[in-house]
């Protein structure tokens, strides 16, 4: 067992990322049952959503799971409600100042881990009082930092000021990633387009086409005045590109993003005007399988890795 294991009594150090549009109670109770840690995405979730995902979540694991909250949407003193009622044990907050709702979450048993992007906002989640921190490098898909340090040099640098538990995320697909991501001194992983491309994924078919269809240059950070984003490049993107030519006021911006243009993308499967939100690793996945069989290549991969580098010396 290491930390990450022991925090969240899992089998194997691996958290699957709570993704909008991706991450419903088929997804997390797929991956707690092969031994990591589920999250259900409450970002793309209306509250009263969110409760029927948690209590189907419950029925179909009896291992731990959590909800993955993204403080920037609405609703969020409804949904923190809600995760307290349902007795929710596990809590990822992240897009937001981990102050506002750690304390409130840990009087109520709850564990807290918040995800960042840099060294100083990792310092700011452990002084809040959380139990552990993902520090996610900018290859990740979705939202992400403006600061675009990549998973490699990101985790040395948070490990460095770190007492509590690391959690990498960012280019993670793989047994040898997850390896390289220990090594650099992170005590688990999490991965999120990999779960994406998987059957349980509540996305829609043409989307999880496009993640294993996406090669290297494929996606970009982008919309950094609003809310930092990597997504594939298609038509919306390029409607995107047009626009910042014009000087756009931030307001230019939110109108041509409109509302519900993830949801469009990654839930209904339009190729062309939906956000399609995915990492850089997506160019390394090349099929949608089971979850179960996603975990156990990742784990098997690691220890063989492992074990060769224990064979391996100067």
């Amino acid at each position: 067992m290491n930390r990450i294991t022991q925090l969240f009594n899992i089998k194997y150090p691996i958290v699957q990322g709570g993704m909008i549009w991706n991450s419903g109670y088929k997804l997390a109770s797929a991956v707690s049952n092969a031994g990591g840690l589920g999250l259900i995405g409450a970002g793309s979730m209306y509250p009263d959503v969110l409760r029927e995902h948690i209590q189907k979540c419950k029925k179909a694991t009896d291992k731990p799971f959590g909800v993955n909250v993204p403080m920037l949407y609405p609703n969020i003193e409804e949904i923190m409600q809600i995760i307290v009622e349902e007795e929710v044990k596990i809590v990822f907050t992240s897009a937001g100042n981990p102050k506002t709702w750690t304390s409130f979450l840990k009087e109520n048993g709850i564990t807290v881990v918040h995800v960042v992007s840099s060294s100083k906002f990792a310092l700011k989640a452990q002084d809040a009082g959380v139990d552990a921190v993902v520090a996610e490098g900018f290859e990740a898909g979705g939202h992400n930092g403006r600061e675009e340090t990549t998973t490699l040099t990101l985790i040395p640098m948070v490990k460095q000021h770190l007492h509590i538990p690391l959690i990498a995320a960012g280019g993670i697909a793989t047994g040898k990633g997850m390896l390289a991501a220990m090594v650099l001194g992170a005590d688990g992983v999490q991965m999120g387009s990999r779960f994406a491309a998987s059957l349980e994924s509540s996305a829609h078919d043409n989307f999880k086409t496009t993640i294993i269809n996406t090669n290297e240059g494929d996606t970009v950070l982008t919309l950094k005045e609003l809310a930092p984003v990597r997504l594939v490049k298609n038509k919306f993107y390029n409607d995107l590109q047009k626009l910042y030519t014009q000087c756009p006021s931030v307001e230019d911006l939110k109108t041509l993003l409109g509302r519900a243009r993830a949801k469009r993308g990654m839930f209904e499967g339009d190729l062309e005007e939906g956000e399609l939100e995915i990492g850089q690793i997506a160019g390394v996945i090349h099929d949608i399988l089971p979850v179960k069989d996603i975990i156990e290549s990742v784990v098997q991969e690691f220890n063989f890795e492992k074990e060769a580098m224990r064979n391996f010396a100067f």
